[in-house]
């Protein structure tokens, strides 16, 4: 976690982060609209909607532009990545509070609904579960919570291949083959991927209803579940 902040905190890193999802996550866009899409199906038009891993500001300038009434508490360890959050809204900054820290430093609410995109493979099951269920606990009865992130199939076959179809998709992003080769060793070496159905049965554990897969873009996947 130590080195996830340094990189958050690097001034380059953070100066060209946006630029980084689109590029590096297929189908971002399409994942950040249907994140909107199924928080909108359950979500007041005046709702009030908890984003952790808020830095960059990226899910949040979307969704406030696709619900003018909506508005937002988000959620970062990193000041500089709230900074540029801040930035990334420009007029639309007002709509948002955002709070440095983790999911602990996040209000009571209730909340109409929650996300946390590509948050959560930064830390292990233990933590995830401890994560989701404080955000069930911000969380209205029935509200959405939208999570996505990288996740495999952890058989011996299997992962190596879906990693190896990342590492390529990041190639054909326009990354250098050196790099993205890097890049899915990175993820092989410092990051804990579950298999999807831990991930599920993670949110089930932490007392949300009915998880849904909603999204696969090779090693991401995305469900939706309920408080």
């Amino acid at each position: 976690m130590a080195n996830l902040q340094d990189m958050f905190s690097d001034p380059q890193a953070v100066a060209n982060y946006t630029e980084g999802p689109p590029r590096f996550v297929p189908g971002y866009n399409a994942m950040l609209s249907m994140a909107a899409i199924l928080l909108a199906e359950r979500a007041r038009d005046d709702a009030r909607i908890l984003v952790l891993g808020a830095g960059g500001g990226l899910e949040l300038k979307t969704f406030a532009q696709a619900h003018p009434a909506w508005s937002f508490d988000g959620v970062d360890p990193s000041a500089a990545m709230l900074t540029l959050a801040r930035q990334t809204l420009g007029p639309l900054a007002p709509r948002a509070c955002l709070h440095q820290g983790y999911i602990d430093d996040a209000p009571e609410g209730p909340f109409d609904g929650a996300t946390c995109l590509l948050t959560l493979h930064f830390v292990d099951a233990a933590e995830r579960r401890r994560i989701a269920s404080e955000v069930r606990r911000r969380l209205k009865p029935g509200a959405p919570f939208v999570v996505a992130h990288l996740s495999a199939p952890n058989g011996e076959d299997e992962r190596p291949l879906w990693l190896s179809r990342y590492s390529a998709f990041l190639a054909a992003s326009g990354v250098e083959p050196d790099k993205a080769s890097a890049a899915r060793d990175a993820v092989t070496n410092h990051l804990d991927i579950l298999a999807p159905t831990q991930d599920e049965a993670v949110l089930r554990e932490a007392g949300f209803s009915d998880p849904t897969l909603f999204y696969t873009g090779f090693t991401f996947r995305g469900w939706v579940a309920y408080a």
